[in-house]
C-alpha cells in the first residue's frame, strides 16, 4: 500500500501552491491544481528520498534494516 500524507492546496493571483504538513519542506505549485499535485507528490518523493539518504549514511554493513508497513 502505498504511504497516503495530508495535501494543502491554496489558490493565489496566478498560481496554486501545495504543502504537505507531515513533510517540511515539501512544495509544489502550478498553474493549475493538477500541476500543483503533481509539483507537490514529486516533492515530496524527493524529500523522502534526501531524508533516507541522510539516514542511512555510515549505517554499519552488519545492521538489519528492513521495511516496516504502518497502518
Amino acid at each position: 500500500m502505498p504511504a497516503q500524507f495530508t495535501a494543502i492546496y491554496e489558490k493565489g493571483e496566478k498560481y496554486y501552491i501545495g504543502y504537505c504538513p507531515e513533510v517540511p519542506g515539501a512544495n509544489g505549485q502550478g498553474e493549475t491544481l493538477e500541476e500543483c499535485r503533481e509539483s507537490l507528490q514529486e516533492a515530496i518523493k524527493l524529500v523522502l528520498q534526501d531524508r533516507l539518504e541522510d539516514a542511512l549514511w555510515g549505517i554499519p554493513e552488519d545492521a538489519i534494516r528492513e521495511t516496516v508497513a504502518v497502518a
